[in-house]
């Protein structure tokens, strides 16, 4: 296992899933690059923590956006990509501009982002890359037609980078979790159970990202699957004016 110190980039770091991980590396002594839309919701400073700003709705923006953060933060040698939407329904429900938002935040910046990075992270005598998708990539559902398709997109880009960065010291693997209580599903219709062994706590994402960070050095973890021990889906009830 590995204690070494890492700096770490973390998209979405501003809340759910990529807050708790971003506060669990900062607990374990890692830096944290916390990369949001807003900085401003970042309210309190702490030690070893950075925010920086950076939107990924805006595609060209963002080769530009990673080589300010390699000079600004050289030392960087990980990165998390939490940062993601969700949007469900029929597909005729989707607009086409609601279709290709959902695809450019939950896998195209991820690919630009990526892309850009990728010559820092294979020069780096040990180095990390870490998707979390979602259970949503391992099978189609019912109105999940354009979120199932991002999340897929995800898995096999993993899978192919995977292997193309095999004869460097850049590690790629995938993190897939099931229902997450996170603020995900505020605008969302459903939501997971609300009963212990019913939803998967960020936290636990966390975990399984420091498992990753912390393995041996000579071993690739390609996919871990999370999933609560009781799938539930609770569907909110509509409020009337």
């Amino acid at each position: 296992m590995s204690d070494l110190a890492r700096t770490v980039l973390v998209t979405g770091a501003s809340s759910g899933i990529g807050r708790a991980i971003a506060r669990k590396l900062l607990d374990k002594g890692h830096a944290v690059i916390g990369a949001s839309r807003d900085c401003k919701q970042f309210k309190k400073a702490l030690p070893h923590f950075y925010p920086f700003e950076m939107n990924l709705s805006n595609l060209p923006s963002l080769p530009d956006a990673a080589q300010r953060l390699l000079k600004t933060y050289p030392a960087i040698d990980a990165a998390v990509f939490c940062a993601g939407m969700g949007q469900f329904g029929s597909l005729e429900e989707f607009s086409y501009a609601q279709i290709e938002a959902l695809m450019t935040i939950n896998f195209t910046s991820q690919a630009f982002l990526t892309r850009a990075l990728l010559p820092h992270f294979k020069r780096q005598p040990q180095s990390d890359i870490i998707f979390i998708g979602s259970e949503a990539g391992l099978r189609g559902t019912q109105k999940g037609s354009i979120y199932c398709a991002s999340k897929f997109a995800i898995r096999g880009f993993t899978q192919a980078l995977r292997e193309e960065c095999s004869k460097s010291h850049l590690r790629v693997a995938l993190i897939n979790p099931g229902m997450v209580k996170t603020p995900f599903f505020d605008a969302l219709s459903f939501q997971p159970g609300t009963a212990e062994g019913q939803f998967i706590r960020p936290e636990d994402v966390a975990d399984a990202v420091l498992f990753v960070l912390a393995s041996n050095t000579a071993i690739v973890i390609d996919e871990i699957n999370l999933s609560p021990l009781n799938k539930v889906i609770s569907f909110k009830k509509e409020t009337k004016i």
